[in-house]
């Protein structure tokens, strides 16, 4: 059974994890109407997989006994500067949720909810591999500069990249 402290700070990471599905899927809009394609599809696919994560967590809260809420969403930035900004906001958001994950897990800890702990393990190791993918990212972005060629094998390459970078995680 959930405490009402953890069940409050699971449902505020539920909307977390809504919140970083939308904004992805802005971002993929984005990149797609600009013509980066392969950018679009790996956002369209983090996106989806954000998704997972908020229901991975609702579904948790109800198993123990609480009640996982769904949140109300607002709406995120529509327009970016470009694709390394575009991934800078990427990187600074997984840090955000690093935070958040970390902050729970110390709930837990405090709380002494040992289950709930268990179970946020795995949302740990998954911000590692997302802040590092994040940064692999920028570091293409950084090596490729302003050259446009770079940038076009870069947007053809990234469509993959997600996907082959996190498969061994999924399988967890």
């Amino acid at each position: 059974m959930l405490s009402p402290k953890i069940e409050k700070a699971l449902n505020e990471q539920v909307l977390l994890e809504a919140e970083s599905s939308q904004i992805y899927l802005a971002m993929a809009s984005w990149a797609e109407v600009e013509g980066f394609s392969g950018v679009a599809a790996f956002l369209f696919q983090h996106s989806d997989e954000e998704r997972l994560h908020m229901l991975k967590l609702l579904k948790f809260v109800n198993e123990r006994g609480g009640h996982g809420t769904v949140p109300a969403l607002k709406a995120p930035s529509l327009k970016y500067k470009g694709v390394k900004e575009l991934f800078q906001q990427v990187l600074d958001h997984e840090i955000l949720v690093s935070t958040e994950i970390n902050k729970l897990v110390d709930i837990c800890l405090k709380e002494k909810d040992y289950t709930t702990h268990n179970f946020l393990q795995w949302y740990v190791s998954e911000q590692i591999e997302e802040e590092a993918l994040a940064r692999l990212i920028l570091d293409k972005l950084k090596m490729i500069g302003a050259d446009k060629s770079g940038m076009y094998f870069f947007d053809r390459d990234i469509a993959t990249m997600g996907a082959a970078e996190k498969a061994p995680a999924e399988k967890k």
